[in-house]
């Protein structure tokens, strides 16, 4: 076994990942291995548009690992445990724009950070075409 983080298998900070896959003469099995992530990633370019309840308690996505965005769905515990979700009670029943890119500075909510990424990513596009 061999990590890809360049540490000996059976280190703590790997996650294992195991690939089956056919080959024309014969079945083999990879083990993947990667350290887990502390970086947050972006889930969406967006914001997701949700109706919140009064007093309800919501745990929104930090980390952008999430299946369940713009919610926890406990996908850091394994791919960023150093993160964790941002919780929080509304007042009142509205539609509310939750973050999805996770740079706002007004988490959970939208900030319209979403919008330096886009053109971060827009800048990174055309640069690529000229090299």
């Amino acid at each position: 076994l061999m990590c890809l983080g360049n540490e000996p298998a059976g280190h703590r900070g790997c996650i294992y990942l195991l690939l089956l896959c056919v080959t024309y003469s014969s079945l083999c099995l990879q083990v993947q291995c990667c350290r887990q992530s502390t970086e947050i990633v972006s889930a969406a370019r967006m914001p997701y548009r949700v109706k919140v309840s009064a007093g309800k308690r919501y745990a929104w996505c930090a980390c952008g690992h999430s299946k369940k965005q713009p919610y926890c769905d406990g996908a850091h515990r394994i791919k960023a445990p150093s993160i964790s979700p941002l919780r929080f009670t509304p007042e009142k029943d509205r539609m509310v724009m939750l973050c999805a890119c996770k740079e706002t500075k007004n988490a959970p909510y939208c900030d319209g950070s979403h919008f330096k990424v886009i053109f971060q990513d827009l800048v990174k596009s055309v640069k690529g075409i000229f090299k």
